[in-house]
Order: C-alpha cells, then sequence, then structure tokens
C-alpha cells in the first residue's frame, strides 16, 4: 500500500510539472531573468529551512514582502506559495515517508481529506479578490506564529503513542485535515497544525511527519494545478523558488536534518508576526474601495 501512495505521489508530480512547465515556457519572460535567480535563493533558504523543521509557507511570504525587487502582488501570494513549494514538497516526502512507522489506513484517510480540502480550497483562493486574501493570509500567519510560540514555550501537546486512529478521532482526524488542507491553498503551512491536531488526537508526534508529509506531496502538486490554470501566481519567482527549493531540501535531509534550530524559531515568529500585521494593514487601507464596490454591485 505505501509503495502506491509513493506511486501516486510520483504520478501526480509529474502531471503537475508538466502542466507547470509548459506554463512556464510558453509564458515567460526574459527580462525577469533576475527574478527567477532571487527566487532560486529563496527557494534554496525556504526550504532547506522546511526540511529542517521550521516550514517554508511563512518565511517565504516574509521575505517576498520585505523583498521589493520581487514585487509579488498579495493576491497572487497563495499561488505562488503552493506551485513554487509544491516539488520541494515531494521530494521531502519521497525522501522520509518510508522512515516512520504509522497505520496506512489513517494515512491515506488523512492524506485524501487534506486533498479534497485543497482542490476545494484552491478554486475559491484563487478567485478571491485582494483584501480577502490579504485578510486570509494575515490572520492564517497571526494561526502560524501562536502555533510556533506554543511549541517553543513547551505549550504543544505531547501525544502519546497511537500509529493509527479509530472511530470517532479518525473522524475528527479527517475533518481536520480537510480544512488544513483548504487553508493550506490560503498561505498557512499544513505542518505545525497537522502536528499539534495529531498529538491531541494521541498519536505519537512522529506519525506526524508521514502525514504531513504524505498530505502536502498531494495537495501542493494537485492544489497548484488549479492555481497556474487560473495564473493566480508569479512564474518567473515560482520557478527559480522551485528549482531551489529542491536542491535545498535533498542537502537538508541528506546532511543536516538534526540541526539545532530554537533561536531560529524565534527570529521566524518575529518576521512571521511583522508581515501578519503588515498585511492586515494592507488590507484596511483598501476598505473603502471594497465597501464602495460592494455597493456598487
Amino acid at each position: 500500500m505505501l509503495t502506491a501512495i509513493l506511486g501516486g505521489i510520483a504520478a501526480i508530480s509529474a502531471c503537475f510539472t508538466t502542466v507547470y512547465a509548459k506554463d512556464y515556457m510558453n509564458n515567460r519572460n526574459s527580462a525577469n531573468n533576475g527574478i527567477f535567480k532571487r527566487g532560486l535563493i529563496i527557494g534554496f533558504i525556504t526550504d532547506f529551512l522546511d526540511a529542517i523543521g521550521v516550514g517554508s509557507f511563512a518565511t517565504t511570504t516574509a521575505i517576498l514582502k520585505f523583498d521589493k525587487k520581487v514585487n509579488v502582488p498579495d493576491k497572487l501570494l497563495p499561488g505562488t506559495l503552493n506551485v513554487a513549494h509544491a516539488l520541494p514538497m515531494v521530494a521531502q516526502a519521497l525522501m522520509s515517508l518510508t522512515a516512520i512507522e504509522i497505520d496506512i489506513f489513517t494515512l491515506i484517510c488523512m492524506i485524501v481529506a487534506a486533498v479534497v480540502g485543497s482542490w476545494i480550497g484552491a478554486g475559491v483562493i484563487s478567485k478571491l479578490p485582494e483584501k480577502k486574501v490579504q485578510l486570509t493570509m494575515s490572520v492564517a500567519l497571526l494561526g502560524t506564529a501562536g502555533l510556533l510560540i506554543a511549541k517553543q514555550l513547551g505549550l504543544m501537546p505531547a501525544g502519546g503513542d497511537a500509529i493509527g486512529l479509530e472511530g470517532t478521532k479518525l473522524i475528527i482526524g479527517i475533518v481536520g485535515n480537510f480544512v488544513l488542507g483548504a487553508l493550506m491553498t490560503a498561505g498557512i503551512g499544513l505542518y505545525a497544525p497537522c502536528m499539534a491536531m495529531v498529538a491531541l488526537l494521541g498519536m505519537n508526534p512522529k506519525a506526524a511527519f508521514p502525514i504531513m508529509m504524505g498530505a502536502c506531496a498531494f495537495v501542493g502538486p494537485i492544489a497548484s494545478i488549479k492555481f497556474v490554470k487560473e495564473a493566480a501566481y508569479v512564474r518567473e519567482v515560482s520557478m527559480g523558488i522551485t528549482i531551489g527549493g529542491v536542491i535545498g531540501s535533498v542537502l537538508a535531509i541528506l546532511f543536516v536534518t538534526n540541526m539545532p534550530v530554537y533561536w531560529l524559531n524565534w527570529l521566524v515568529v518575529a518576521v512571521v508576526l511583522y508581515t501578519s500585521v503588515s498585511m492586515f494593514k494592507s488590507a484596511l487601507n483598501k476598505n473603502g474601495d471594497v465597501e464602495l464596490e460592494e455597493k456598487v454591485s
């Protein structure tokens, strides 16, 4: 069954790569080579950090907001994050999925729930006006910061010894991962909230890793196909992040997965909080325009 899951990830990733590469080649702008190169650096850093447990969505959002030369519109941030990091997440999953024991039925249910949630979420997020995207991402980043702070302070649930879920707990896990899959398309990473949920349900925290990585390896490419077809992402920086991210992920998993990240996590918390507040202020600045638009409609 695990072989079938890995085969499914490979097949979906190949389909996404075909769509992604074709769209990029048909629409690339050679004048934006500088943005592509900056994306390479961003992807290497953020997915290196992702593979050692810091996360990539929040850190990438912060860098893109600070780096004015890249200039990714807030409305295109969710699509850019998902498209750019889809293949690095697949690389992490393929290298790590077989290393931890977990109940296969639980794994499949949780992955399918996240995939369905992401498919629905991507269709909604790609069509939202910029103000709503800004507000959604501001709240998502605030939630991410809250989870990171709880983890840093030792307030995250310790979990239990179970490697699978049954009955009511399985239903809660399925519904929870459905929601997390949808939120992932809005720009909030799935890793931290999924780990918290799994621990709360009494599973061994290590069992969260195949669930998180397996879900993201399916969710990322499937949701990103929608973003690519809707042209709801920035091509040059996304492709740069993808290539740099795959390299960073592989190097991190091979050589430095046990790197201490305590103080780095506090830095990420500070940056994420600042970015959340900045996006919230940007949304408020558009309030008048949105209200006028709603009255006209």
